[in-house]
């Protein structure tokens, strides 16, 4: 608590010299400029973290929209179509969608398993018809395949979270540091006086405030792209089954 006191008071000791005088001294810029090289450092490595961070969150933001789209899509067309071949057909244009990669490896599998005959065509008259020879190997490949498509969306999501956790104490970090130097001050000059040790201490806090400034939006949207993730996983898992469920009544 103490800290905390001698930090408002230092602030609003800034605050009013700059009042009387006209000039900005808690600008941001200038207080950044006070601080020293272990101070900067810290400040830089943060606004990178910070960068990256809504890089990836721009980035998955799109990835999951068009993902969303093209799922939409590829199910209306799975649903209508009598063929699975007539799938595969539009599969290219709607390669977005997670659940693409498994129907593709879940119709790899079903032509190798049927030998020549295209997965979801009827035989020919008077052909015996085909059948799988194991519905826990096709079960397997679209398992394989869902993990696969899980990775790809968890890919760079995981970063969102090293920058919520990290970026306040690498803040806290920075701000110690410049409180340490802020009483070295005071040592050196031989007085309390807080207009000398202000500045120091202001400046100490910036760090602090840009490691939340990383952390609070990375913690957000990885728990918005977390769900995202999981309701995917829902779909392909509902996928996965009424994949299986159509094998099983035509092929077994």
């Amino acid at each position: 608590m103490q800290t905390f006191w001698v930090c408002a008071l230092a602030l609003q000791e800034l605050a009013g010299p700059a009042a009387e005088s006209g000039e900005s001294a808690t600008d941001v810029i200038s207080l950044v400029a006070q601080t020293g090289l272990v101070e900067q450092a810290v400040l830089v490595l943060l606004v990178l973290f910070s960068i990256v961070s809504w890089g990836i969150v721009l980035y998955k933001a799109w990835a999951f929209r068009k993902a969303d789209s093209d799922t939409r899509q590829f199910l209306d067309v799975f649903r209508r179509s009598s063929k699975f071949s007539e799938v595969q057909a539009v599969c290219r244009s709607l390669g977005d969608s997670p659940l693409v990669g498994l129907f593709q490896a879940g119709y790899t599998e079903l032509n190798t398993q049927l030998r020549g005959l295209q997965a979801g065509d009827k035989p020919a008259a008077g052909a015996a018809r085909p059948t799988l020879k194991s519905l826990e190997a096709l079960d397997r490949a679209l398992l394989r395949a869902s993990g696969t498509e899980l990775a790809k969306l968890e890919q760079r999501v995981g970063f969102l979270a090293t920058t919520a956790s990290i970026s306040p104490f690498i803040g806290l970090f920075g701000t110690v540091w410049g409180i340490m130097t802020a009483f070295q001050a005071i040592g050196a000059v031989g007085s309390s006086n807080l207009a000398v040790v202000a500045p120091g201490i202001a400046a100490a806090l910036i760090a602090t405030a840009a490691g939340l400034f990383a952390a609070i939006p990375a913690v957000y949207f990885y728990n918005h792209f977390t769900h995202k993730v999981r309701s995917f996983a829902s779909a392909m898992e509902d996928f996965s089954l009424e994949f299986l469920n159509i094998s099983e009544r035509n092929f077994t």
